[in-house]
C-alpha cells in the first residue's frame, strides 16, 4: 500500500448480505495478518449496520489466532442492541470457519455535556525535526539489523516519526514511554468521522506493543522475542482530521508473565485529545535449544 486511497480500499469490506462481510489483507512486513487491519475492518463491518448516524465512541477486542494473509476474512456482525442513545455490535473475524478476532464496539449518538482532557506535551520535538521511518532506511539503512530493514522496506500510507529513537548498536534500558508523530502520505479532506476512525483505528496498532520493549532493550528485540497483540481497546472522543501531524504518546506501566501492557494517546498537532487506546500483548523471550 502505498496511499490513503490503498488504505481506505483495504478497509472497505465487501458486503455478502446484511450482517456478513468479507476482506482481504496487506501485510506490513510481519507474516500474519496485521492487527490494525482486522481491528479497522471490523468497525467498518459494524458501522455497515447501524441505521442511525451514531458514531463509535468505544470498541474492546481480543486477537484469538493468527490471521492468514492469503485467506480472506469473514466479518458476521450481531446487532446487539440499539436504545435510545447507544448502539451495540459483536463482530467475529472468521478463516476457514476458525474464529481469529472478537470485537465489541459501541456507538452514540451526539450529546452535549461537560468538557475536559490532560495536555499534550509541548516540549517534544516537532515532527520537522525529526527522521521519518523511510528517511531513517535512506540514511542508516547500511547498519540496521535486518529485521528493521525489511520491515521500514515496506510501503506504507502512513509516515512515522519517532521521538526517542532507539540505537539498535547500542543495547541498553530505556524509559517506558514513546512518543510517535504520524501522518496520512496523503490527506482525505471530504471524510467522514466514521471513515477517520477506521484509520485512526488501523494506525494504533502500529507502535504501541514496541514500546513495552524499552525498559528490557539491552537485551530484548524483536528478533529474540515472541510479540503479538492479544487484546486491544481504544476510545474516542473528538472529530478530528488528517490534514496534519497528529501525535501517538505510549507508556507502558507494566511486563510481567511473558506479557507486555501499554497505553496511549493520541493528540492532533494543537493539542486537542483525539483518543485514548490500550494493549496487552505476548512478550515472550525466545529460548534457542542447544
Amino acid at each position: 500500500m502505498k496511499s490513503a486511497h490503498d488504505l481506505l480500499e483495504l478497509l472497505d469490506l465487501k458486503k455478502i448480505d446484511a450482517s456478513h462481510f468479507e476482506g482481504v489483507s496487506q501485510t506490513i512486513g510481519s507474516p500474519n495478518v496485521f492487527g490494525g487491519q482486522v481491528l479497522a475492518q471490523a468497525v467498518n463491518a459494524a458501522y455497515r449496520t447501524l441505521k442511525n448516524n451514531r458514531i463509535l465512541h468505544s470498541l474492546h477486542a481480543y486477537f484469538i489466532e493468527a490471521g492468514d494473509l492469503n485467506v480472506p476474512i469473514t466479518y458476521e456482525v450481531n446487532e446487539v442492541r440499539d436504545g435510545g442513545s447507544f448502539s451495540t455490535r459483536r463482530v467475529l473475524a472468521s478463516q476457514n470457519g476458525t474464529t481469529i478476532f472478537i470485537l465489541a464496539a459501541s456507538f452514540h449518538k451526539e450529546e452535549t455535556g461537560h468538557n475536559h482532557q490532560i495536555e499534550m506535551n509541548t516540549s517534544l520535538k516537532q515532527p520537522e525535526e525529526l527522521l521519518s521511518w523511510s528517511e531513517m532506511l535512506l540514511k542508516f539503512g547500511d547498519v540496521l539489523p535486518g529485521l528493521t530493514k525489511r520491515f521500514l522496506e515496506i510501503e506504507r500510507p502512513i509516515d512515522f516519526k519517532p521521538v526517542e529513537v532507539l540505537n539498535p548498536l547500542k543495547q541498553s534500558d530505556l524509559p517506558p514511554y514513546s512518543n510517535v508523530w504520524f501522518k496520512l502520505k496523503k490527506a482525505i479532506p471530504d471524510a467522514d468521522l466514521a471513515t477517520k476512525q477506521q484509520i485512526l483505528t488501523y494506525i494504533s496498532d502500529y507502535n504501541i506493543l514496541a514500546a513495552a520493549l524499552l525498559p528490557h532493550a539491552s537485551k530484548a528485540h524483536f528478533g529474540n522475542t515472541q510479540m503479538a497483540s492479544l487484546d486491544h481497546s481504544m476510545w474516542f472522543f473528538r472529530d478530528f482530521d488528517f490534514e496534519d501531524w497528529m501525535l501517538y504518546s505510549i507508556e507502558t506501566p507494566n511486563a510481567s508473565n511473558a506479557r507486555g501492557f501499554a497505553k496511549g494517546n493520541i493528540f492532533s498537532r494543537d493539542g486537542k485529545l483525539i483518543a485514548c487506546v490500550a494493549q496487552e500483548g505476548l512478550m515472550r523471550p525466545i529460548i534457542k535449544s542447544k
